[in-house]
């Protein structure tokens, strides 16, 4: 029974092991992480593809950080195709 509870320890805290949740979790935090990751480029594509780009850039840089994410969701530049509210991760980032 001691050598049991011992790689139980042992697995959980060492080797790594996670239960079915925590799996499940950790998972879907990495898929969307990658989403973003790959929506992103897009997002500034389709910023700096509209006629004003230059104005809309200085208006972005002189906001304050915290506004930063809700000029891009009202831009509309962090909507993906086939949604009709922006995502707010992609903003952020």
């Amino acid at each position: 029974m001691i050598g049991g509870v011992g790689i139980s320890v042992l697995g959980f805290s060492v080797f790594g092991w996670t239960l079915g949740g925590s799996a499940e979790r950790m998972a879907k935090e990495r898929a969307e992480a990658e989403v973003v990751d790959v929506l992103t480029p897009i997002c500034v594509e389709k910023f700096h593809a509209q006629a004003d780009a230059p104005a809309k850039l200085m208006e972005f840089s002189e906001a304050s950080p915290w506004d930063r994410g809700l000029i891009i969701e009202n831009g509309g530049w962090a909507t993906v195709p086939g949604t009709d509210a922006p995502n707010k991760a992609i903003a952020r980032a």
